[in-house]
Formats: structure tokens, C-alpha cells, sequence
């Protein structure tokens, strides 16, 4: 259980930002000059953990992918990543790839050789070397153009990272504008609580005082035994710390909001605080109208516990 957080917070919700990222964004770039043309698109979707998936052109060179999964891991994070890298030289006919002669003349050398030997048709040998691994070599990243291209392509990537973690932190706000309305309501709620809580109360008084006085009249009654019983029963329908228990953890949950750190994880293990508080003033509540605030919370607790899962 939550320990009572011993600090002041500020609540009106149009002082501060919320500091909490979504793990929804899109960011998409496309450049071009004389010698290229360029497109990168980063898709964020919420999940668990960090999963990226990659669509290259062929060939693409696995230690230039792995500089961008990295920067993928550093600057985003977690979430369901999808990356669309796509690129096309200009001038002089040339193209992503280039043909690597030695290769493509060693395998269909092979091929034919084994076509022979098991009286196969040698017809489709030139077309099978073709598709054979390395036989075509990525062009982009070749020895003569590195550095030049390498860097407008990682320029590009790095600026769709960019838009795409700008997508992000404005769902964020979004989110955040709807997490600090469903905490108001929570808390107008239990504002209406607390005022019913004397009327519960009274009315549960006047209900034992009537039965007290219908089992009084039993020979067999044992007054020190009932007033035992009643205390016991009174203790169990006392209310009042779960009220403050909930206030405390409604506080914690809009002072996390304004600290982006770990905040997914932390904020869902509130609402499951709240959640549980809620629950045990339901239970012990033993009145229409309170009841009917309960349920009035828990609908905007669901609502926060469905969205809070797409926070990084």
C-alpha cells in the first residue's frame, strides 16, 4: 500500500505541463539533391518493451543498420517501432546497387557445373546466380561516396527521429490534459463522499438504534457481548482512511505527471493504488448514495488505466 506522501502541490491544471511522453509518433523526411533522392518514416506504437522493425533497401550494410537501431534504442526507448528507410542515386544511370562480377561469374560457374552433373536444365542457371547472396552490393555505401552519402542519409534519419519524438511529447500534453480532468472528476467525487459520509452514518445509527431495540426485549440478550459486536461492526464501515489514503494517492499521480521518468510504469501502479481504494470504500460504504460515486470514479479510472499504457 502507498505510504501518505508528505508534500503541497499546486493543482490548477492550466499552471504546469505535463512532463509525460507517449509512445505513439510518426516523423517523416524526404530530401533530395543532384546525386540523391531520400526517404525516412519512424512509426511509434505503444508496447512493453523496445521492438524494431526495419524495412531497408537490399542489401543494405548490417553495420550501418545497427548504428540505427541504436539511435532508435537511445532516443526512444520502448515502444513498437517501425522504420522506413528508402533511397535512389540520380545521375549517370546509376542505381542502389551495383553487380559484383567475380561473385555472380563464381556461382554460376557452380551452378552450371552442377546442372550438368545431375542433367538438370541449364536454362534458368544465369538468372538463379543473380539472386544469389552479395551478388548485388549495396552502391549508397561504397568505398567512393561514403562518407558523403552515409552522412545525408544518417542527417535524414536522425531529423525523422526528431519529428517523430516531437510527435510524441505532444500527445504527451494530450494525454496529460486528459489524465488531470479524470483526477478532478475522481476527486469531485470523493468531495461528495465525504459530504454524504455524516447522512451514511446517521442513517446506519438510526438502523441499529431500531434493532437494538426489537433484540433488547430477548431474555437471552447479552448487552456487553452486542456493544462488543457493534464496535467490532462500526470499525469495519469506518471510511475515513481510505478517504485520505485516496486523496493522497490522487495527489502522487498529478505530481508524476510532471516528471517524465519512468512515468508509464509508475502511474499505472497509482491507478492501481486508486483503484484499490475506491474498491474498499465501495465495499464498506453500505449506502446507495455513495455507491453511486464509486461507480462515478471507477469509470474515470478506467479511463485513465486504458491510456496510461501508452506512456514511455
Amino acid at each position: 500500500m502507498l505510504q501518505n506522501y508528505a508534500f503541497l502541490i499546486d493543482f490548477n491544471l492550466n499552471s504546469d505541463k505535463s512532463m509525460i511522453t507517449s509512445m505513439t509518433g510518426f516523423g517523416s523526411v524526404q530530401f533530395e539533391n543532384d546525386q540523391l533522392m531520400a526517404l525516412v518514416e519512424v512509426k511509434s506504437l505503444n508496447s512493453k518493451f523496445l521492438d524494431i522493425n526495419f524495412r531497408l533497401p537490399r542489401n543494405f550494410p548490417a553495420e550501418k543498420e545497427l548504428v540505427l537501431r541504436n539511435l532508435l534504442k537511445d532516443e526512444l526507448q520502448r515502444g513498437k517501432i517501425a522504420v522506413t528507410l528508402d533511397y535512389q542515386l540520380k545521375g549517370g544511370g546509376q542505381t542502389n546497387s551495383k553487380l559484383n562480377f567475380d561473385v555472380l561469374k563464381s556461382y554460376y560457374i557452380s551452378l552450371k557445373e552442377a546442372a550438368q552433373k545431375l542433367g538438370a536444365n541449364e536454362s534458368d542457371v544465369f538468372r538463379i546466380a543473380t539472386l544469389m547472396p552479395d551478388v548485388l552490393q549495396p552502391n549508397l555505401m561504397s568505398e567512393e561516396d561514403n562518407n558523403e552519402n552515409w552522412e545525408i542519409l544518417l542527417r535524414v534519419f536522425k531529423e525523422s527521429l526528431e519529428k517523430c519524438k516531437s510527435f510524441r511529447a505532444d500527445e504527451g500534453k494530450v494525454l496529460g490534459e486528459s489524465f488531470e480532468e479524470n483526477i478532478l472528476k475522481i476527486r469531485n467525487a470523493l468531495k461528495q463522499v465525504e459530504d454524504q459520509d455524516p447522512q451514511r452514518v446517521e442513517n446506519i445509527k438510526q438502523r441499529l438504534e431500531s434493532r437494538i431495540k426489537d433484540i433488547g426485549q430477548n431474555e437471552m440478550f447479552d448487552r456487553n457481548r452486542f456493544e462488543q459486536e457493534m464496535i467490532y461492526f462500526i470499525e469495519k464501515l469506518d471510511i475515513t482512511e481510505e478517504k485520505v489514503r485516496l486523496k493522497n494517492h490522487l495527489d502522487y499521480f498529478l505530481e508524476t505527471l510532471k516528471n517524465s521518468e519512468d512515468g508509464g510504469k509508475k502511474l499505472n501502479f497509482i491507478s492501481q493504488e486508486i483503484g484499490r481504494e475506491i474498491n474498499t470504500i465501495g465495499s464498506k460504504a453500505n449506502d446507495a448514495m455513495i455507491q453511486r460515486y464509486v461507480v462515478e470514479m471507477k469509470e474515470e479510472l478506467d479511463k485513465i488505466k486504458e491510456q496510461v499504457l501508452n506512456i514511455l
